[in-house]
């Protein structure tokens, strides 16, 4: 009987350890660690789970940059579209048309500017302006240069192949110029200069006229004055006298023809009296008539007229000449 008392004491006691070894095992089941994770950093420390926590944090981190970008990039959007006076129309004073762009006040470029027309509003001019010059270029489908327009501050400078002036009404051509030469198409070319118009080379024209009751002057002040045509050169003065003077040698030359003075008095002032001895010379004084003597040089003097010519005698200022 006490034995099986004992017995029984047995198995309880072994029943019991057995009920602890299951609650404790059972208390640590709920703490175990997770892979990776030894005892005493179960909670999450460990290698892998530290990875995981910073990956999540820096998540986070990003989402919240993000959101703080988009918040000001749309802040900076709606400041910039408010400052700019952006439209359904266009952006402040430019305007966007079916037929270009439509600029309202003054404008400024700091690059070049390329576009096909520009002109100004119905009522206004078109102003152009620069600090230092205003260069308009014409380019060809290459990209290379065939026409400059520069306006300085000192000059206008044009660079083309041919330059032409046309008139408003109906287009007419009133100038060109080229690399050959230069044609001016109208009716009358006037110069108003006080000093006239300046050529340093040769000008072929069918007329030079001077405005009525003006003179006409044609002067070289340092080198010869040449007018030649191959069917004969006619200076007339209609209504007053002509007038032809050099400081040294005026010159009359025909090559094949002759040279005709036609008119009802025929002066030649200032010539030189021929002389041969004293008594001729203070009988010359005294004489009131003289002969026109001429060289054979060409040279023309005077000659005290008499019953016969004098010339023979009075020849000494042809050894002169």
């Amino acid at each position: 009987m006490r034995s099986n008392m004992e017995q029984s004491a047995t198995l309880d006691i072994e029943s019991l350890k057995i009920t602890q070894e299951h609650y404790i095992l059972a208390s640590q089941s709920l703490h175990l660690p997770r892979p990776g994770c030894d005892g005493a950093g179960c909670e999450g420390a460990g290698p892998a789970g530290a990875v995981y926590g910073w990956w999540k944090r820096g998540l986070y981190f990003f989402l919240l940059l993000l959101l703080v970008t988009m918040i000001v990039n749309l802040a900076l959007t709606v400041w910039i579209i408010k400052v700019m006076n952006f439209s359904l129309e266009g952006m402040g004073s430019l305007k966007l048309k079916q037929d270009g762009i439509q600029v309202e006040g003054k404008s400024e470029f700091l690059s070049p500017l390329y576009v096909n027309e520009i002109q100004s509003r119905g009522e206004s001019s078109l102003v152009l302006k620069s600090e230092k010059n205003v260069t308009l270029n014409a380019r060809n489908d290459q990209g290379q240069l065939t026409g400059q327009l520069t306006v300085g501050p000192e000059s206008v400078e044009a660079q083309c192949q041919r330059l032409e002036v046309r008139s408003s009404i109906g287009g007419r051509l009133l100038f060109t110029a080229n690399e050959e030469d230069v044609v001016m198409t109208t009716e009358k070319f006037t110069v108003t200069g006080s000093e006239g118009a300046v050529f340093g080379h040769s000008v072929e024209t069918p007329l030079i006229l001077a405005k009525s009751a003006e003179d006409l002057k044609l002067e070289s002040p340092t080198r010869t004055l040449n007018m030649e045509a191959p069917r004969g050169v006619e200076v007339s003065a209609g209504q007053g006298f002509l007038q032809i003077s050099g400081r040294k040698d005026l010159q009359l030359e025909s090559t094949e023809g002759e040279i005709l003075l036609d008119a009802s008095t025929i002066q030649l002032g200032n010539l030189p009296l021929g002389t041969f001895s004293k008594s001729t010379s203070q009988a010359s004084h005294e004489q009131s008539v003289y002969e026109v003597c001429v060289c054979p040089s060409g040279k023309v003097y005077l000659s005290p007229a008499q019953s016969s010519s004098t010339c023979q005698i009075m020849n000494n200022i042809c050894l002169w000449s």
